[in-house]
């Protein structure tokens, strides 16, 4: 797999912080356009509640189509979920009837193969006409699948990646994506390199995989992992086309262990706010590390840390 780098991933430079503020755009009338197909939750911030104030403080004129409506975070251990499938076919139509256009959509929780189909459906149409396409595969974290996602969930997820320009799972979903998943937390850089390939292959033309533990040439992952001596990353790796090799840069960080539901959605939508306002794939995915890791030790200490990151609070600390 090493020759879809142009470099070694262990020389990797590390990136400054706050890489990306100068390049996002200046006020302007004529905004970038989004269409975000995800989850809303009654209680707590994360998914559509996360990403509309995120995205619009970035500048962006932001539209949504719930794929569910959710009653809380399902950290709390009970929840229900409204499936919104018929409404969201109905909304599709009448939108080609009026005429409305995106310059970018973004997905993330589907709840359905019939959801599944029909975004994905949607997002073949947008792509052909050369709308942008950001998939965030919602199925796991921490080596595991969330509870009720199931294998066909999985399938639906692989699906979205033949139609995703940019696609942006941890690294436990990229592992079930590819049918690569492994059983341990830190994987060879051999390993992450063919999973990422394995990516493009599925039709991604740009994979960025969060989370992702490296082993050291030559030490057992579990001693590694039982002695904190491993190498936390973020993996962008981008080709221009199919037939291109890909270009992988590797981003390192230090892990804050806490955790806060919607981390996930504040990360992707500074990815894609700064991606469309004009900085590159690598810039975009430091401010968004840089930005998780504000809010992370900001909110570190909160009571109720199942609520996720009172976005709106911070909204100042996010926009250049």
């Amino acid at each position: 797999m090493s020759e879809q780098t142009t470099k070694p991933l262990r020389d990797a430079p590390q990136a400054p912080k706050r890489v990306g503020a100068e390049c996002a755009a200046e006020p302007q009338a004529d905004r970038p356009s989004i269409l975000l197909v995800n989850d809303m939750a009654g209680y707590g911030k994360v998914a559509l509640s996360v990403m509309i104030p995120l995205l619009s403080a970035l500048r962006l004129n932001v539209y949504n189509l719930p794929t569910a409506l959710v009653s809380n975070t399902l950290d709390y251990g009970k929840f229900d979920i409204l499936e919104t499938t018929s409404y969201m076919r109905n909304t599709l139509e009448i939108w080609d009837e009026l005429g409305f256009t995106f310059d970018a959509v973004a997905t993330g929780f589907l709840v359905s193969e019939e959801q599944s189909l029909l975004v994905s459906n949607y997002c073949r149409a947008c792509k052909e006409k050369g709308v942008p396409v950001f998939v965030d595969p919602i199925m796991g974290d921490e080596g595991v699948l969330y509870n009720g996602v199931t294998e066909a969930s999985v399938q639906h997820m692989r699906n979205m990646c033949s139609v995703a320009d940019v696609i942006m799972p941890n690294v436990t979903e990229a592992q079930y994506l590819t049918g690569m998943h492994m059983g341990k937390r830190a994987l060879r850089e051999d390993e992450l390199l063919g999973i990422v390939h394995t990516l493009h292959a599925m039709g991604a033309r740009s994979v960025v995989v969060t989370s992702a533990m490296m082993e050291e040439p030559g030490v057992a992952s579990e001693a590694k992992e039982r002695e904190g001596d491993v190498r936390h990353m973020t993996l962008v790796s981008e080709r221009g086309r199919a037939d291109e090799n890909a270009r992988t840069t590797l981003l390192p960080y230090e892990e804050i262990p806490v955790r806060l539901p919607g981390t996930g959605d504040i990360f992707s939508s500074v990815l894609i706010g700064r991606y469309l306002n004009g900085c590159t794939l690598t810039e975009s995915v430091q401010a968004a590390m840089d930005v998780v890791v504000d809010m992370l030790q900001l909110c570190k200490d909160n009571d109720d840390k199942y609520k996720g990151v009172p976005i709106e609070q911070y909204l100042d600390r996010v926009t250049p």
